[in-house]
């Protein structure tokens, strides 16, 4: 079954004039996934360049029945479920009472709901297109009754916030899953400078095209009139806030017009499409502190590229420190 919240065309407007009256110049992330960005986005994580992916799987699949005894039973609830190919080893291991899959692509989500349930066939499978950033609580369904509920964030993707975004984030996650939730999310950890630029930077140019297709689809469902050729890809990274910054950075001096609004850009000025913050270990536990959730869990590859941090909230009897 597929709930569709997805945000109406009014609420997108006014985010992206909140975003372009910004400096520098940034949209929501999640405005690159419509079902173009979707399949481009697949396209970047099959790249040699881009590791993340293939990590975290590797890690899900070889963890997973130390995963299922740290989670306990419950509805599986995923943020930003994508293809929803990385939790199917968790599901196998885990066997919980239902599937909840949030993501803001409808088109994307659907397809992916399908498969899943067919990899899983006696397990109710529950799809909510959607902004879960900005969701007020989740749908009043039968699959979500009667259980506690097992937070799944992969992919790093809490690094699309800059750290207050992702401290309230982390803070949504705690009131939408419920008192006594847990919550297991993937971070991205530092590493070689040369490998961050090559994974955002690949060579096959999957990255150029996804950042580019933003504003095919600005143009599409704002009235944009956006010329691609007059922006340049760039990703780069800053080492003083521990991040990819992604942007299509203007070749000339030009005005755009974008939600009924004209919007100059000087030459070389950025329009960020995604920023990618990276944690390590402590790093990552101190922002989840700050949103009321304590570390009970970790675990990396041995390259200590990629971590997946289960969490529990502060107040709940249940959780132990970190080992």
């Amino acid at each position: 079954m597929l709930i569709d919240l997805h945000p109406e065309p009014a609420d997108m407007a006014r985010l992206v004039i909140d975003g372009m009256a910004r400096h520098p110049k940034q949209l929501p992330a999640w405005l690159l996934y419509d079902a173009e960005g979707s399949r481009l986005f697949e396209a970047i994580c099959e790249q040699p360049e881009y590791g993340l992916t293939r990590t975290e799987t590797a890690l899900l699949e070889a963890k997973a029945p130390e995963l299922a005894a740290a989670l306990g039973p419950g509805v599986v609830v995923e943020f930003g479920a994508g293809s929803a190919r990385k939790v199917s080893p968790l599901l196998a291991a885990l066997e919980p009472a239902a599937y909840v899959a949030l993501d803001i692509s409808a088109d994307h989500l659907a397809p992916a709901c399908r498969a899943l349930q067919q990899r899983h066939p006696h397990l109710p499978v529950l799809g909510i297109c959607c902004d879960y950033s900005r969701l007020e609580q989740l749908p009043d369904h039968p699959a979500l009754k009667g259980h506690g509920r097992l937070g799944f964030y992969p992919g790093s993707s809490i690094g699309n916030f800059d750290p207050a975004g992702a401290r309230d984030l982390l803070r949504q996650f705690r009131r939408l899953l419920g008192p006594g939730s847990r919550l297991l999310i993937g971070i991205d950890q530092p590493k070689a400078v040369e490998r961050l630029e090559a994974a955002y930077n690949d060579a096959a140019g999957w990255s150029e095209a996804f950042a580019r297709n933003l504003l095919t689809r600005l143009n599409r469902d704002l009235d944009g009139d956006f010329h691609p050729d007059d922006f340049d890809y760039r990703a780069w990274w800053d080492a003083g806030r521990s991040r990819i910054a992604m942007a299509l950075v203007s070749r000339r001096e030009l005005t755009v017009q974008l939600a009924g609004r004209p919007w100059p850009f000087a030459a070389g000025e950025a329009l960020i499409t995604e920023y990618s913050h990276k944690y390590d270990p402590g790093a990552f536990l101190a922002l989840a502190a700050g949103a009321g959730w304590v570390g009970a869990g970790r675990w990396s590859d041995a390259a200590g590229d990629f971590a997946l941090h289960l969490l529990v909230q502060a107040d709940s009897e249940q959780h132990r420190s970190e080992p």
